[in-house]
């Protein structure tokens, strides 16, 4: 999405249509959100522990640059993006790179016609970081609605019926051919 606004009208040279769906659009938001509570505790901590092999074998390779002990010590993506992500890409700190690359400054400049997909309920991203349609350029469709969690969508009783996503993503896409995009609302949600 970042690239996509970056580029602008020039994204249509390659792109001639494009979707997100559960992007962390404001990784501030985002990165508050996997730092608190319940996601700490139960996404960060998983994401970390992936994260941090990755990056001690990479602090072995630059001791220079990175301190394996820090790293190890790391219990938040804001320290471990704060001592690697922004180390490793020439920012001063995460709140620098989460700043710099987040996607939601540029939906405004996207020009190929975008699908941008979250649930309100998503534990990555609250909603009240979502965009609103005063934020995003007439070629960006926002669909928010209220349950989906993170790339879930589910519909019907537990476990729920886990089509409606690639259908919708399918139908996205399928309107360049087609020219149109008129999708039945058969989400468990309210388009807002």
């Amino acid at each position: 999405l970042e690239w996509l606004g970056e580029r602008g009208e020039a994204a249509r040279e390659l792109v001639s249509r494009a979707a997100g769906v559960s992007a962390p659009l404001d990784l501030t938001a985002a990165g508050y959100a996997l730092d608190s509570g319940f996601n700490r505790h139960t996404y960060t901590a998983r994401f970390l522990v992936t994260l941090k092999a990755k990056a001690l074998r990479k602090a072995a390779q630059y001791p220079e640059l990175l301190d394996a002990d820090a790293i190890r010590a790391a219990t938040t993506f804001r320290e471990f993006d704060t001592l690697v992500t922004a180390r490793l890409h020439g920012f001063v700190d995460a709140d620098d790179y989460w700043f710099k690359v987040s996607s939601k400054p540029w939906l405004k400049s996207i020009r190929v016609p975008t699908l941008v997909l979250n649930a309100r309920n998503d534990p990555f991203l609250p909603a009240e970081a979502l965009p609103g349609v005063d934020e995003v350029s007439d070629t960006v469709t926002l669909e928010q609605p209220e349950t989906g969690g993170h790339v879930a969508f589910p519909r019907g009783p537990f476990p729920g019926n886990m089509k409606w996503l690639p259908q919708r993503l399918l139908q996205h896409f399928d309107s360049v051919s087609t020219g149109l995009e008129t999708f039945e609302n058969t989400a468990p949600h309210q388009r807002p």
